[in-house]
């Protein structure tokens, strides 16, 4: 069946349906699905079957999302449909379309409608709209999530397959672990907030929810992008889907920071997680994650109340019973906060960010559980405040810190309730985080949704550089797990491949070098073995900036590998290794470390 974006597009493509079929089979979804508060305004459905018709009468062509149907969170103007913010008496007529949304209509999307929401996007429970609560298609009873509740599980229950969100505070986030999608978090700026109605203008995001983190990505690339318009946006460079390297480290709360409010299947979850990513050879390190967790309470103890309050504050205070009860209470408490108190919190905030950042620099990725519990409708509206504090434990500190975030699905609860976890990183490493979730995705065979349809195939992905792209090898402390291959992540490498050289190098630990190095050299064929090797690829720019910071005496040279094909990497001057230990017998660095440390 044509369920996700792939899927759908390979069928536009062929003919086998037409973008007009697939509009009209949302459309008689979202009847049968019969629910009215997964969306707050329904697009005509005369007009977009015959925006399907005028698109396919163009043609696929420059269209990256030909005849795809959208959903659309009701903060993001569309023109042509109110937004209200799930608050009627707030509720205006945009001219223009966000840019997000002009930039997926110019790629052939279709957007079906506007979908439902906590209250001026400040929840991560999907219950504080007067529009009702979209319904868990897991469970009736359970909160969809927020506070994209409505996009969340409009992908879910297949009446779309992508929506778009915001994530302030986790909104992009835990409505996908509570409904076994998909919830991409970007980093700051990557994707324009040009018509989108605040509520931390200095932190909001635009989030892809999606069946799977191929169709996420996919979204990601049409709609990130710099705009004039908007001067938090930022002009940070995507990369692209790759294969993880092969020595993944990934970071997880310890016993310490691993918070789960009594839901044992949560638990149970995370550590079904961890156990996953072991099986995929991944080296799990527990750490402090202290310094992030005071992050998050800063969010909604801390100046950034008070960055709502400049939102959405004057009409709340002018409408005061036209708002959520609890909605109101968090907004005004905004007006609390001194100037002095905000200005401390910034100083307090850099302090944890850089030590965020710090930490993040040492893995390639943290993993958090997306929501720490599990909770039902008539638990939240018995305890509104603190339960949703609760859901923001691992998500409250994530755009604070300037990090981007993927959270997937890993389990379902033996009373059928799904679990996820998110991977976390640095901004500017969303490539790196979609190449790992696909992965790990694609390893816990889940079923797509609620649909109960199998994943596909993970699609094939090139392992040659890409037009634009230059490869290079690294041999030694640059490899995926070493201390410096942080380089490469900085510089938007992509890992593309483990392989060997041609047997006719030697291997040698240099002396004296900080952090340890080896120097490949090129000899004889009868005297040389092969040696294990990693290939990055990246931009031309990167490329440039990497070569250039390569200290003496290594360099950079053309290496023959095994299959025939040539590479350029890392070779040492011949000087260099009198009186080096030749360490060529252990076939690699990697293996020749692991038996120092095996040894100490």
């Amino acid at each position: 069946m044509n369920e996700t974006v792939s899927d759908i597009l390979a069928a536009h493509r062929s003919g086998t349906i037409t973008p007009e079929q697939t509009i009209r089979r949302s459309y008689e979804r979202i009847r049968a699905y019969g629910d009215p508060a997964v969306f707050i305004t329904l697009r005509d459905e005369a007009e977009a079957l015959a925006e399907a018709r005028a698109l396919t009468a163009e043609g696929p062509d420059g269209k990256p999302l030909f005849g795809v149907p959208v959903a659309i969170k009701d903060n993001i103007d569309v023109a042509g449909l109110p937004t209200t913010a799930a608050c009627p008496a707030f509720s205006y007529m945009p001219k223009a379309d966000a840019t997000a949304v002009a930039r997926l209509r110019a790629a052939g999307a279709i957007v079906i409608g506007k979908t439902n929401l906590d209250q001026f996007a400040t929840g991560l429970v999907g219950v504080r709209s007067p529009y009702g609560v979209p319904r868990n298609p897991f469970n009736p009873e359970l909160i969809p999530g927020g506070s994209s509740s409505g996009s969340a599980v409009a992908v879910a229950a297949g009446l779309v397959p992508i929506a778009l969100g915001t994530d302030t505070a986790g909104s992009g986030r835990v409505p996908a672990g509570l409904n076994n999608i998909v919830g991409l978090k970007p980093s700051l700026g990557l994707i324009p907030t040009t018509g989108v109605l605040p509520a931390c203008r200095t932190l909001d995001c635009v989030s892809v929810f999606a069946l799977n983190s191929d169709d996420a990505f996919a979204v990601l690339g049409v709609i990130s992008g710099q705009d004039e318009n908007d001067p938090y946006s930022q002009a940070r460079p995507l990369g692209s889907l790759g294969t993880p390297p092969t020595a993944l480290r990934i970071a997880v709360p310890n016993d310490d920071g691993r918070h789960f409010f009594g839901d044992r299947q949560s638990e149970a979850s995370f550590l079904t997680a961890i156990a996953l990513l072991r099986n995929m050879g991944a080296d799990i390190a527990e750490i402090d994650v202290s310094p992030l967790l005071e992050a998050a309470r800063l969010l909604y103890e801390g100046p950034w109340v008070a960055e709502r309050y400049a939102a959405v504050g004057d009409f709340i205070a002018q409408h005061s019973d036209e708002t959520h009860p609890v909605t109101r209470g968090i907004i005004l408490g905004g007006t609390k906060l001194s100037a002095v108190d905000a200005f401390r919190a910034f100083y307090r905030l850099a302090e944890l960010r850089r030590a965020g950042q710090d930490l993040m620099s040492r893995y390639d990725a943290l993993m958090v559980p997306t929501a720490p519990a599990a909770y039902t409708v008539a638990q939240l509206e018995a305890d509104p405040v603190r339960l949703n504090s609760n859901l923001g434990t691992y998500t409250n500190f994530v755009n604070l810190l300037d990090l981007c975030g993927l959270a997937v699905p890993i389990s379902f609860g033996a009373d059928g309730t799904p679990y996820g976890v998110t991977f976390l990183a640095r901004g500017g490493e969303d490539a790196a985080l979609a190449s790992l979730g696909r992965v790990v995705h694609a390893q816990t065979e889940l079923p797509l949704g609620a649909l109960g349809i199998k994943q596909a195939p993970l699609a094939h992905l090139p392992i040659a550089a890409r037009p634009g792209e230059f490869t290079i090898a690294v041999v030694g402390a640059h490899l995926s797990g070493m201390p410096l291959n942080r380089e490469l992540h900085d510089l938007n490498a992509r890992f593309v491949e483990q392989t060997e050289t041609a047997p006719d190098y030697r291997l040698y630990a240099l002396s004296g070098t900080v952090p340890a190095k080896p120097g490949m050299l090129r000899v004889a064929q009868d005297e040389g073995v092969a040696i294990d090797l990693e290939i990055w690829a990246m931009s031309a720019e990167s490329f440039g900036r990497f070569v250039a910071s390569i200290p003496s005496p290594l360099g950079i040279g053309t290496i023959h590998l095994s299959d025939g094909r040539n590479v350029h990497g890392f070779l040492v001057e011949p000087e260099a290794i009198k009186g080096a230990r030749d360490i060529s017998e252990f076939g690699g660095w990697r293996a020749f470390v692991e038996s120092q440390r095996a040894t100490a």
